[in-house]
């Protein structure tokens, strides 16, 4: 494995942090304080531990970095941006459902740069630096070869937070239910993207995600050869909210499938 940067090792050291939280409250979630964010929207007094958990680490490394949390959204000015899920997939975790990750990216001059994703429950770390590849504890990740759609594992998550393109979606997933393998909705966006890093999924599309979802994940995938793109295939996805990826020939078919559903809002939403 190459060496890690020291951006990074600051970025592990801050997820394993936030990892040892939720790990000791996932042993006590009858007692967990739950408020709703909004619909469906979960937030915990672990997501809140776990990020202020991680910005503190960040903050004694990097006091001058610019912060982008999920819980206490955005801090600072910098050319640094840290964009931090603390917690990705909270309903999951509340229902003691193991599909949850801690998510952490640096985005330098508009260019994700480094992504951490720590799986706690599984002590599973992935960590990727542009330019230096992508890795699943010390393992180099490569995206997978499979070439038609119709033997491909793709992965999804259901519009939760917002219903606005909810028929759309189900067009979707109901053209992908029939022309793929298979399609599968764990509830972690961004253990799904490292999951395409991986090759366990072949391709992963969803709508309506934010920064902090996809961030670490899509580098994961690029660096592990991947494609990643909007429902158009283009650039802007990470803070238009829609987003297609996989291997480029699983991308390029998933993005035909994805075409006639498309309404004009969904077109224009990330260009």
């Amino acid at each position: 494995m190459a060496t890690i940067h020291p951006m990074v090792n600051i970025a592990v050291k801050a997820a394993r942090r936030a990892g040892r939280i939720i790990n000791q409250a996932s042993g006590n979630l009858d007692v967990l304080t739950v408020r709703h964010k909004s619909l469906n929207d979960l937030v915990s007094e672990v997501d809140r531990a776990a990020e202020a958990a991680i910005i503190d680490t960040l903050r004694t490394a990097y006091p001058e970095h610019a912060i982008l949390a999920e819980e206490s959204g955005a801090a600072g000015q910098s050319e640094y941006v840290w964009i931090i899920d603390p917690l990705d997939g909270t309903t999951n975790f509340l229902h003691g459902f193991p599909q949850y990750c801690v998510s952490i990216a640096l985005v330098h001059k508009g260019v994700i740069t480094h992504g951490v994703i720590y799986d706690p429950s599984r002590n599973d770390l992935y960590i990727a630096s542009r330019g230096r590849g992508a890795y699943l504890n010390d393992k180099r990740l490569r995206v997978s070869r499979r070439d038609k759609l119709i033997d491909a594992l793709v992965g999804t998550g259901f519009p939760f937070r917002m219903f606005d393109y909810l028929d759309a979606y189900v067009s979707m997933l109901k053209d992908f239910m029939t022309k793929t393998a298979g399609v599968r909705r764990p509830g972690s966006a961004a253990l799904d993207l490292a999951a395409v890093a991986a090759g366990r999924l072949d391709g992963f599309w969803e709508i309506g995600l934010a920064p902090w979802d996809m961030a670490a994940g899509c580098l994961m995938i690029t660096e592990a050869g991947g494609l990643v793109g909007d429902l158009e295939g283009n650039e802007g996805y990470l803070h238009g909210g829609n987003i297609v990826a996989g291997n480029a020939k699983i991308f390029a078919q998933m993005l035909q499938v994805i075409q006639p559903h498309l309404s004009p809002a969904l077109r224009s939403k990330g260009a």
